[in-house]
């Protein structure tokens, strides 16, 4: 049987929710789908190929509202927003777009806008790429400790109390500050990496 290549990936999200990345595997997914192995590796010759369509789809709405007029703050800011955002709607989202140079049209959408921006505000080629690469970073990284902070919540708090321990036994500066680090709010979290990000950014562009 013959089975629609979105029908897959839309099958592999579900299954991703359900039972995380370890979880998904093309013989699980295969199954899911009611199908034979072959049908499936005609889309997909293997995991990476489907987690690299999974990751086209993820930010298939990201910077779909920005232009080429667009100043390169609002840019920056509203990509790595909606990047988190669309991160956070599946289960280990952030991990299934990690660690691949993903080469799909959404994704190089996506980059391109970021470096186009930053070009057109004065950086060159190299500075606009990394930069832009970097906020990518920046917002995989934060996106995973989050959801993995979530996902393993009880055993977190236990470690909560080792750290709070360990910090006061040995460690004054972290002692003082451990309300700080094991604080939940990652909304206000996120907001001042992001800013600490925009402002580096911003000492960098030629003056006007």
């Amino acid at each position: 049987m013959r089975i629609q290549r979105e029908r897959v990936v839309e099958a592999a999200w579900a299954l991703l929710d359900e039972h995380g990345l370890e979880g998904l595997t093309m013989r699980v997914l295969a199954k899911a789908l009611s199908i034979q192995a072959p049908s499936l590796y005609w889309h997909f010759p293997g995991k990476q190929a489907l987690l690299d369509a999974m990751a086209d789809s993820l930010v298939r709405d990201v910077a779909t509202t920005l232009t080429a007029e667009t100043p390169w703050e609002p840019v920056v800011r509203t990509v790595a927003e909606e990047l988190r955002r669309a991160f956070r709607s599946h289960r280990d989202g952030a991990r299934v777009y990690a660690g691949t140079l993903v080469v799909s049209e959404h994704t190089l959408r996506v980059a391109d806008t970021v470096i186009g921006s930053l070009g057109r505000a004065g950086l060159g080629p190299q500075e606009a790429s990394w930069a832009a690469f970097t906020a990518l970073d920046y917002v995989l990284g934060f996106t995973i400790e989050e959801q993995g902070f979530i996902a393993q919540d009880s055993e977190v708090k236990a470690r909560e109390v080792a750290l709070r321990d360990l910090a006061a036994a040995r460690y004054p500066h972290a002692a003082g500050a451990v309300d700080a680090i094991l604080d939940r709010d990652f909304d206000r979290r996120f907001a001042f990496g992001l800013e600490l990000l925009v402002a580096g950014l911003r000492a960098r562009l030629p003056p006007r």
